[in-house]
């Protein structure tokens, strides 16, 4: 078993900065979104089981995170064309960032040493980062389990409005 993966960001540090093509073709950079709560979560794999759950409860969410002023954003290797056929056949709602460069798994820390069926590779790890409207990382969920990933997200959310006292996300 690999060992686990030891994050070098931490909570309260600056979000790295990052900019990216959508599966719409557009590109997002969190610049951009700067005074928005930011939910990144990285995965592995377009249209793989864990993958898939995790993308669904973000979509089952959708309405909630939005309401609260989350922007969700999906990160993985995959290429655009790859997200395109994804979030059309599951209806995801959010952007889908295409890092086929690395640039942005390696900026979190995700990319690294994985485990399956006892064969080592390299690979994204499951982790989502909750960045504050201030650019800062408010949340860091290191081993996320993708059912009902997005209430956790939520409710972080909720919670760092709360302290901001940001009452239209609260």
């Amino acid at each position: 078993m690999a060992k686990a993966l030891e994050l070098q960001l931490k909570v309260g540090d600056p979000a790295p900065a990052f900019s990216a093509p959508i599966q719409t073709g557009e590109t997002v950079s969190l610049a951009g979104l700067r005074g928005k709560p930011v939910a990144l979560y990285f995965y592995p794999k377009d249209d793989t089981p864990g993958c898939t759950t995790e993308a669904c409860s973000f979509r089952d969410g959708w309405s909630a995170l939005k309401k609260a002023g989350v922007v969700v954003l999906g990160v993985s290797t995959d290429p655009v064309k790859s997200h395109t056929k994804f979030a059309e056949k599951f209806k995801l709602p959010f952007p889908l960032l295409a890092d086929e460069e690395r640039k942005i798994v390696t900026a979190y820390g995700v990319w690294g040493e994985k485990v399956f069926m006892g064969r080592k590779y390299q690979g994204t790890h499951r982790v989502t980062f909750l960045i504050g409207g201030n650019g800062r990382i408010a949340t860091i969920w290191p081993k996320v389990k993708p059912e009902g990933h997005a209430e956790e997200v939520l409710a972080a959310a909720k919670e760092l409005a709360r302290k901001s006292g940001d009452a239209a996300a609260a």
